[in-house]
């Protein structure tokens, strides 16, 4: 890991990541459903919890309230994840000792203080510092950032065809121009925008979950009629099922634009 650490899950004061809490594992997992369940958690919070003796309380009244269907029962939702801030920018950890006056509470948690203080997700060690930067620049969306930042293959294969197409990895502050970072935030947010994403339950980026393990679900190009795309890891990793050929030339016309976008104003600002 790098020595100067980039803090995925707290990266600054607009955005933060909660995937590792199982954020995104809940049944209905639109932003809207999680907002909500988000907040009224936070309050909930606030309102009952002065110290260690009222967690377990509330801990039950949060089973009680909240719809507690998962896509996959083996990965854990954790009722302690909550907003961080007053505008609902920023989730994190209610157990955390800057939430509660220096004392450390995630002891009581599924995975213990020891686990939730020490993990640090693939993302940290696969995605390169340069990328990093880049997507906290492009993206202060907390929803879309742990959507994007926690798809591995979906950054890197962006970013490499970026790359390839201006000849150089952009320069993170190269995306403070409006521009540039409009049409890159276009990109990423087809990672809920995207319209031949499937519509299985099972389904998570590349993977789908068969109730005991991770399987990765290929396109079969084959019975498409066509050969692989050259954007096969941008269409796995948004969960892409096409009907035919014309579908999937349809999805490599949306992606090619963005890059040609992408590059034309790059060599603009160059």
């Amino acid at each position: 890991m790098e020595k100067d650490l980039i803090h995925l899950c707290q990266p600054d004061g607009k955005k933060s990541c909660g995937a590792c809490c199982g954020l995104y594992n809940y049944a209905d997992s639109r932003k809207e459903a999680l907002e909500k369940r988000l907040t009224q958690r936070t309050r909930l919070f606030r309102v009952t919890v002065r110290g260690r003796a009222d967690l377990s309380f509330f801990s039950e009244k949060v089973r009680q309230k909240e719809d507690q269907g998962r896509l996959y029962e083996v990965i854990y939702c954790c009722e302690y994840l909550g907003f961080l801030d007053a505008g609902g920018t920023k989730v994190g950890c209610l157990l955390h000792p800057r939430q509660n006056g220096g004392e450390d509470l995630r002891g009581v948690s599924f995975y213990g203080r020891e686990l939730c203080d020490g993990h640090v997700c693939p993302s940290y060690h696969y995605i390169s510092r340069e990328e990093k930067l880049a997507l906290i620049e492009i993206i202060d969306d907390w929803y879309l950032f742990g959507l994007v930042m926690t798809d591995i293959d979906l950054v890197k294969e962006y970013f490499r065809l970026v790359g390839e197409a201006v000849g150089e990895m952009p320069r993170h502050l190269r995306f403070r121009d409006p521009r540039l970072r409009d049409i890159a935030l276009r990109f990423f947010r087809l990672k809920v925008e995207w319209p031949f994403r499937s519509l299985d339950t099972n389904r998570f980026g590349k993977y789908y979950f068969d109730g005991s393990q991770y399987m990765i679900r290929y396109i079969d190009y084959e019975s498409l009629g066509c050969e692989k795309s050259r954007f096969d890891r941008i269409f796995m990793s948004l969960s892409s099922v096409f009907q035919d050929g014309e579908a999937l030339r349809r999805a490599e016309q949306i992606i090619d634009e963005n890059l040609r976008e992408f590059v034309g104003t790059y060599a603009r600002k160059h």
